[in-house]
């Protein structure tokens, strides 16, 4: 027994002492190596770039948003793809703010008080496909923006020319909002979208604009041109816009719209003309293949004809409406023909009447 004692006390004697471990060395991703000589041994955490101060950095997504920045942090990692900076106090982007950032597609400086950008402050972003700069007071809109740029979004800024060499050479272009911004009519370069091919989605709502823009690019889907000061269209104002599906002239001016108009839009589905000043229907409604939503509310409509809607006789249209809007304009209700919603859906689709 003695002799068994003495061997446990000489084992106990020859380990080596106790070193106590760091509180969180114990949430290390990898688990301590041991040496050859029985030591403990905390593997290397690699090295990288590190994110800059107050943010949060993960999976490429570097997310700065509401922590007060005056100006634009200099130790963004240089394989960032998204970057957040929305709702800070940052007034001013310079040349080499976004230099090391060739990898970036998303770029978020919504609600910040920018008043101005470097001519060559998004140069160098070969990547870059969306461009939020909305809710800020810029004067004009950035130069030199990446040949990659997808969406461009800077309404509510106070913009009042739209220049078309701005827009010179973004092919890849597909949405643009410009809205409330104080664009004067002659502030909009004739064909100013003009080289933008891919142009789907277009807004420009609330300026002072006083006519449609000339010169649309034939890509678009959609435009919108609610809460301006038109006061009519003119048929050549939509010439050629032939995959145009959704037109939103909404809370204008407009008196009339001029013959043909409807014709040059083969393919419009919706029309939006309600809280106008529009004294008839406009015409080429009823030979119109595709349109299946039509909006006239809150106009000075007085009279509905049997055949605004409809194609003459019972005839059904290739599409027919889904919705059909006349409430709010002094027409008698009860003097408008049933015929004249032969092409319609279903009943529900139409609504009339609740004019004071």
């Amino acid at each position: 027994m003695r002799t068994a004692i003495l061997i446990l006390l000489v084992t106990v004697c020859w380990a080596k002492p106790f070193h106590q471990r760091g509180l969180f060395d114990f949430m290390l991703e990898d688990d301590p190596v041991i040496s050859g000589d029985g030591e403990f041994v905390t593997p290397q955490q690699p090295t990288g770039p590190t994110c800059p101060f107050r943010c949060q950095c993960h999976l490429r997504v570097v997310q700065c948003s509401d922590i007060g920045l005056e100006q634009v942090p200099k130790d963004i990692p240089p394989d960032t793809t998204l970057l957040d900076l929305q709702n800070n106090k940052i007034t001013e982007i310079k040349d080499d703010d976004f230099k090391k950032l060739k990898h970036l597609h998303a770029l978020i400086l919504v609600n910040n008080k920018i008043k101005s950008v470097g001519a060559n402050a998004f140069a160098s972003l070969t990547k870059l496909e969306r461009l939020y700069l909305s809710k800020n007071s810029l004067k004009e809109l950035p130069v030199n923006m990446p040949k990659t740029l997808q969406e461009l979004r800077v309404h509510e800024n106070m913009i009042t020319k739209v220049k078309k060499s701005v827009f010179d050479g973004l092919n890849h272009m597909i949405v643009i909002e410009l809205g409330t911004n104080p664009i004067e009519n002659s502030g909009i370069e004739k064909g100013a979208f003009q080289g933008m091919k891919k142009l789907s989605y277009l807004r420009i709502a609330d300026t002072n604009i006083t006519s449609v823009p000339k010169g649309l690019p034939p890509s678009l889907t959609e435009l919108h041109l609610d809460g301006n000061q038109i006061t009519k269209v003119d048929a050549d104002s939509l010439s050629g816009l032939n995959n145009l599906a959704k037109l939103g002239l909404s809370f204008n001016s407009i008196s009339s719209v001029e013959n043909g108009s409807v014709a040059n839009v083969p393919h419009l589905r919706e029309l939006h003309l309600d809280h106008n000043s529009l004294t008839k229907v406009p015409t080429g409604l009823g030979e119109h293949k595709y349109i299946q939503v039509v909006y006239l509310h809150s106009n000075k409509i007085a009279a509905v004809s049997t055949n605004d809607f409809c194609p003459i006789g019972y005839n059904t249209k290739k599409a027919s409406y889904s919705g059909i809007s006349l409430f709010s304009n002094p027409v008698q209700y009860w003097e408008i023909q049933p015929a004249t919603f032969r092409c319609v859906y279903e009943r529900s689709a139409v609504q009339i009447g609740n004019y004071k």
